[in-house]
Formats: structure tokens, C-alpha cells, sequence
């Protein structure tokens, strides 16, 4: 499986979804295209997001090899479209996923949108593709899969998301954000994303 995501944080957004994945023995390989250092908060140095992105997968067992890190700027991917693809296409490739992970085609942030479109055009005649919502950058979802929860994957969730230091204040990213209740009862579990 394959979690390709725009920055740094995006893909903790299936947090639940990618430790029930870990811990059935799914192979799990991350692309994050930018490690957003425009976006780092003042006084912190340039690669804190990717240090501590790759304290989140290390503390998850992901393999160093596993894992692609870009560097495009912050609201730059338009210019950069080319490169993703051709990223996306070399990945898909060497790796030949079953399933990939990506934005929703339908989240309004600019840099999402690139990276959900070039997704679909890498890997849609090769594995399935999955959308995951951030509700912030929605103005409608199509909610058509969803995935029952333990609370040992709400924990270990909990925990991914721990790593960000530099990103405490931010929305979800305190413990009664990662719960995702209003999801659970569609699955009748306790907890689903």
C-alpha cells in the first residue's frame, strides 16, 4: 500500500486507517511531496516538518527505504505538475501497490488538488486509488468508505500525531481532534475514518 500525501501532516489524516493497515503486516510506503518550510513556525529551523515526519515513521517501524520526502514549496505543485507525475509513475513502478492513498479529488487546497489529480493519472489503470476528506478545504464530500477503529488505532493515531511538536496548536492535533466518533456509527463501531 501507498500513502501518497501533499505535506508533512496530510497523511496522519488516516492515522487510524494506515495502524490498522501496520499492524494486518501491510507493507506501508509514504510519499510526501513537500516538507512545507515556508509554512515551519518562526524560530524553529528550516526541516523541523521533516524531522519530525520521519520520527512519526520511524516510531511506526516504516522503513527509511519506504519513504519519499520532496521538497516542492508550499502552493508552488501547479508549477511542479510534471514532476509529481513523473515521481508518482517511477513510484508506482518500482513499487506496484495494491492500494494508494491520496487527497480527495475533491479538496479545494490548490496543492491537494495536483497531487489527487496526478494520482488518478498514475494509478488508475494499475490499483485502487482512495481519497481521504479534510473537511477544512471541502465545500461537499462523497463519504463512500469507511473503516471500523479499535481504540488501540485511535492510540497509536494519537501517537503518530504526538511527533509534530512544532504543530501542538494546530487543528487536530490535540487528543479529542484524532477522534473520529461521527464517522462510527455508519460502520456501528465505536470509531471509523
Amino acid at each position: 500500500m501507498s500513502v501518497v500525501a501533499t505535506h508533512r501532516r496530510c497523511r496522519i489524516r488516516r492515522g487510524g486507517v494506515i495502524s490498522k493497515l501496520l499492524e494486518e503486516g501491510t507493507e506501508l510506503y509514504w510519499a510526501v511531496f513537500s516538507i512545507a518550510e515556508d509554512s515551519v513556525p518562526e524560530g524553529m529551523p528550516k526541516d523541523t516538518l521533516k524531522k519530525e515526519f520521519l520520527e512519526v515513521a520511524k516510531s511506526v517501524e516504516i522503513k527509511e527505504t519506504n519513504l519519499f520526502v520532496g521538497n516542492i514549496r508550499v502552493r508552488r505543485f501547479d508549477e511542479k505538475r510534471q514532476d509529481i507525475l513523473e515521481k508518482l509513475v517511477e513510484y508506482r513502478n518500482e513499487i506496484q501497490p495494491d492500494l494508494v492513498v491520496a487527497p480527495s479529488t475533491l479538496d479545494q487546497h490548490q496543492d491537494h488538488q495536483v497531487v489527487a489529480r496526478e494520482t488518478v493519472r498514475a494509478f488508475k489503470n494499475y490499483c485502487s486509488i482512495i481519497g481521504y476528506e479534510m473537511p477544512w478545504n471541502m465545500l461537499s464530500a462523497r463519504l463512500n468508505l469507511f473503516v471500523s477503529l479499535e481504540e488501540r488505532h485511535i492510540k497509536m493515531k494519537w501517537e503518530m500525531l504526538k511527533n509534530y511538536h512544532s504543530q501542538s496548536d494546530s487543528c487536530g492535533l490535540r487528543s479529542e481532534g484524532v477522534r473520529r466518533r461521527q464517522f462510527g456509527c455508519f460502520r456501528r463501531s465505536v470509531e471509523a475514518e
